[in-house]
């Protein structure tokens, strides 16, 4: 089991000669959850032993602290894995009333694959669905990231910047064209040292081992995100750079030499993306939850194959708001 965004999953995983002992000991599990306190303060303790460590992970702090100053006011703005604080004040009722309340069978999805037959599949349905209650549907609030680039400061004792950054993205991801913002994040910062920011800021400059950014696309958010580490002397610069390189990105776009080699790599890396059942089963739910025909990535490579300068370049230079960039350091306080 895990939680998502946006979801909680539960993976069954297993032989097909003890696949019905695993969905027998799952069905069990889910009519009689561990509800002692015992348990409860097993994994208490084990969350804040991990908060108590990452107390110490500077891109953990800079990161939860863009979030923060990102999405101020929002759901998004709190610590995903909430704080010590919060950690010790839940009880059992609290735990027993937002499953209650959340996972229902009106809002299940079930995605099954490998060898196994339509009529074993409903049997083992029949079994599992009825375990679970009937829930009030929760509209997913849009949550949109902040436009003020803002900069935030975080002192430690450490010898690096470490630097998150992120800025709005309007850009919804029931939109068809998701391959045109997958070549966009591809060239800006996806790409390691095909991107532009890797370019300008490691290769040319020597500033950084790395830096990276994605275009995050999900029904209650989208936005630019990304980070780098550098030496403390070359914070501002770095900064600098991450603003120019998105600038100059949005008011040129990219050249028909990167869409070519963006284009093959896309397209040649695919079959690494497909290569197990986790990974088809991965993708056939994301395609249901956003609402999209069983197949959608295979016809975003088609696209791909075929989109032109033109057309990339265009849809580039329309989001101008990813300029509007915030950034979260954590640094040494200045002497």
């Amino acid at each position: 089991m895990h939680v998502g965004r946006e979801s909680f999953v539960v993976e069954v995983s297993a032989l097909k000669s003890e696949f019905d002992y695993a969905i027998d000991r799952v069905i069990e599990l889910l009519k009689d959850p561990n509800y002692t306190d015992e348990a409860l303060e097993h994994i208490k303790n084990q969350k804040i032993g991990w908060l108590t460590h990452k107390k110490s992970d500077f891109n953990y702090i800079a990161g939860t602290s863009l979030r923060a100053t990102l999405f101020k006011g929002s759901a998004l703005a709190r610590p995903y894995d909430g704080t010590i604080e919060s950690i010790k004040d839940i009880s059992l009722t609290d735990i027993k009333s937002f499953i209650s309340s959340h996972i229902g069978y009106n809002n299940l999805i079930a995605v099954v694959g490998g060898d196994i037959t339509e009529n074993k599949l409903d049997e083992y349905l029949k079994k599992i669905i009825p375990i679970f209650p009937k829930v009030d549907k929760k509209e997913i609030k849009i949550i949109k990231a902040s436009n003020k680039k803002e900069s935030v400061e975080i002192y430690e004792d450490t010898q690096q910047a470490y630097i998150f950054f992120g800025s709005p993205f309007d850009y919804s991801y029931a939109n068809p064209d998701q391959y045109l913002a997958k070549i966009a994040e591809y060239m800006l910062g996806g790409a390691g040292f095909g991107s532009r920011l890797m370019e300008e800021i490691r290769v040319k400059r020597g500033l950084t081992y790395g830096v990276y950014s994605s275009l995050r696309r999900t029904k209650s958010v989208s936005y630019l995100s990304g980070y780098m580490q550098t030496k403390l002397s070359t914070q501002e610069e770095a900064k600098e750079l991450i603003q120019s390189v998105v600038d100059e990105f949005i008011k040129d776009g990219i050249t028909q030499e990167e869409l070519d080699d963006t284009k093959k790599f896309l397209l040649g890396s695919e079959p690494l993306r497909t290569e197990t059942l986790s990974q088809r089963l991965g993708r056939a739910y994301n395609d249901y939850y956003y609402g999209r025909p069983l197949g959608f990535s295979k016809n975003q490579l088609s696209k791909i194959e075929n989109v032109s300068l033109e057309e990339i370049n265009k849809f580039i230079k329309s989001h101008t708001e990813l300029s509007d960039i915030t950034f979260s350091v954590v640094t040494a306080e200045k002497k």
